[in-house]
């Protein structure tokens, strides 16, 4: 289920960040989110988030699209970027966009939750990784996403995530193909922090 809303939000939410990206630049963030939503609104439909909930673009930090949303009535804050570079061994590999996303669930408890959807579907028992700031977290798989193994790392991988330059993350697919996924963080501090202060309650 957590899957399924995760991709449901990143597919509304590439949908509106693409288009509400200039608007979300500006600085009065009263005015980010409202042009965001505008644009998105005199669009054609963005595919329907779990609930019918469309994420609406709050603000875009570096690389760093910070996003609210409400499927089943529930609110659902969340970071979301793309890879800076991708490398597929082999090469060349057709695979779906991959996503870094960061996400708060104040219904569940969830605070700063990382997961990676990497766009294709990974190899079931399969060893992944993210590694960031000289430290390696070793992820578990399920479907086409990554979640850290140990939760009780989570917080302090999160801490290196805000001072580092860059995040990668290794998968092997269903078919045997090695990803490495490098991800840049630039803007993602700022993005969280815009976040907890959007998604108290």
């Amino acid at each position: 289920m957590v899957r399924q809303i995760l991709s449901s939000l990143i597919a509304g939410a590439f949908f509106c960040g693409t288009l509400g990206l200039a608007q979300a630049q500006q600085p009065a963030a009263k005015k980010d989110a409202k042009d965001a939503k505008g644009a998105a609104k005199n669009a054609p439909a963005a595919p329907a988030a779990v609930g019918g909930a469309e994420p609406t673009l709050i603000g875009q930090y570096g690389t760093w699209g910070a996003y609210t949303a409400t499927p089943n009535g529930k609110k659902v804050c969340f970071a979301l970027a793309k890879p800076s570079s991708s490398k597929t061994n082999p090469p060349n590999r057709p695979r779906d966009p991959a996503y870094a996303f960061v996400s708060t669930r104040p219904s569940e408890k969830v605070v700063n939750e990382v997961s990676i959807m990497i766009g294709y579907t990974l190899k079931p028992g399969s060893e992944s990784s993210l590694e960031v700031g000289g430290a390696s977290y070793a992820m578990y798989t399920q479907g086409d996403g990554l979640w850290i193994k140990n939760a009780a790392e989570e917080e302090r991988m999160v801490e290196a995530m805000r001072k580092a330059a860059d995040v990668t993350v290794k998968g092997i697919s269903a078919k045997g193909t090695e990803t490495t996924d490098t991800f840049s963080l630039k803007g993602l501090s700022q993005a969280l922090d815009r976040l907890a202060q959007d998604c108290r309650r």
